[in-house]
């Protein structure tokens, strides 16, 4: 979940421009609102990921405990949807076809990287190496742990950081894909993103006639499935592709006109359902048209020139500081709720608590940004051009 913005209107089609803003600042300050809603499932988890297994929910109440545990319960599914299709569209749109394929990787790796090493070592000096597998501590550290269908490598060390795995991965296939979704006719761009949907139905489908559907999870399935309808990169190839083609798609001026409440209410409707239907179709299917309207329709209206709320300053700084939030929620949350005794507590007290660790979290993932991120980027990102040697004096001039 990385690409902060502040992207040229450049179309990514054919060469032209894009009338209204310079960049599109709604799908920055969008990316702090998906990274704020995974906070608020791993703060509500009755159990947690890492062992002991205890709960981080701090509600006593049982009533309110479970019930933002429902409320919550499949809501880490739209964001990183979210952030699968926002790479794909932010990568087409910023797209510069005489661009090295080497400078695009550098830039994107060194997004990723230094805040992974950085949370990798926290995270392992704090809780996992007593609990991670020797093949989960280097499979994590490079991001290859997504690619390995057992639970504890996938899941290993900083528990979120999986979805990095797949975000490395579309960005090795990026200057490849681009290429060949380039050349597809304007008329045809919305036929291909529906078959990016059909593809994504179709993995759930795999997922649940041909995957093995045991030993189950309490969650009632078992960890080859969570694998391939969710974890494998493979299987999460779609969103990206689909944001791509969303991308070209507004570029080509055929975007359907949905408004901003509409994708909501789309996203919505496909979320209440999400909490009532198996599993599998919670993964992505349910609520992908209302991933995409929501992306779209905030994008033309960027590209319009109308205001959005997620285009304020203060957004676009949560915006900017999202990537270093997600990645330190492991680490914030899973470790730091144990330590403060894993207590519960009456409503008012827990709603405190929960505050705190949000101001922690964003404490922390603002350090990240500042003191990691940041430097790194400016420090590596780009290479730096070569200085020209000294020209000595000729000798004549030595001898004058």
């Amino acid at each position: 979940m990385i690409d902060n913005l502040g992207l040229p209107a450049r179309s990514p089609a054919a060469g032209g421009t894009t009338s209204g803003r310079s960049g599109l600042p709604s799908l920055t300050g969008l990316r702090f609102f998906a990274a704020l809603i995974v906070f608020g499932v791993h703060i509500t988890l009755l159990i947690s990921p890492i062992p002991p297994y205890n709960p981080i929910n701090p509600f006593a109440d049982k009533s309110v405990a479970d019930s933002l545990e429902f409320l919550f319960r499949k809501a880490g599914y739209p964001p990183l949807s979210c952030f699968f299709v926002l790479s794909g569209f932010v990568l087409t749109w910023s797209y510069k076809p005489n661009r090295p394929a080497t400078a695009f990787w550098r830039r994107r790796l060194m997004k990723i990287f230094p805040n992974q090493v950085v949370m990798w070592a926290i995270a392992m000096v704090t809780f996992a190496a007593s609990i991670t597998p020797a093949l989960g501590w280097g499979t994590n550290l490079f991001l290859v742990n997504a690619w390995i269908p057992q639970g504890d490598v996938m899941f290993a060390v900083n528990p979120q950081s999986w979805s990095l795995c797949s975000e490395v991965f579309f960005y090795l296939l990026f200057p490849v894909i681009i290429v060949g979704l380039r050349k597809i006719a304007p008329a045809r761009l919305w036929w291909w993103a529906g078959g990016m949907v059909a593809c994504m139905v179709g993995v759930q489908l795999i997922t649940v006639y041909l995957v093995p559907s045991t030993p189950q999870l309490p969650v009632g399935v078992s960890i080859y499935q969570i694998w391939t309808g969710y974890v494998f990169p493979i299987s999460r190839l779609f969103e990206f592709v689909l944001g791509a083609l969303l991308a070209l798609i507004i570029s080509a001026g055929r975007w359907v006109p949905v408004k901003i409440w509409q994708a909501l209410v789309l996203l919505a409707i496909g979320y209440v359902a999400a909490l009532f239907l198996p599993v599998f179709w919670t993964f992505n299917v349910a609520t992908i048209v209302g991933v995409g309207a929501l992306i779209g329709s905030l994008a033309t209206a960027d590209i319009n020139g109308s205001s959005t709320f997620l285009a304020t300053r203060p957004m676009l700084w949560l915006g900017e500081v999202s990537f270093a939030f997600y990645a330190a929620q492991g680490v914030v949350v899973f470790y730091g709720r144990p330590l403060t005794g894993g207590h519960t507590y009456s409503t008012p007290v827990a709603l405190l608590v929960v505050a705190a660790f949000f101001g922690a979290n964003l404490l922390a993932g603002w350090l990240l940004m500042t003191l990691v991120e940041r430097p790194m980027m400016k420090r590596w990102a780009q290479r730096r051009p070569k200085q020209a040697p000294p020209v000595l004096p000729s000798a004549a001039e030595v001898r004058s």
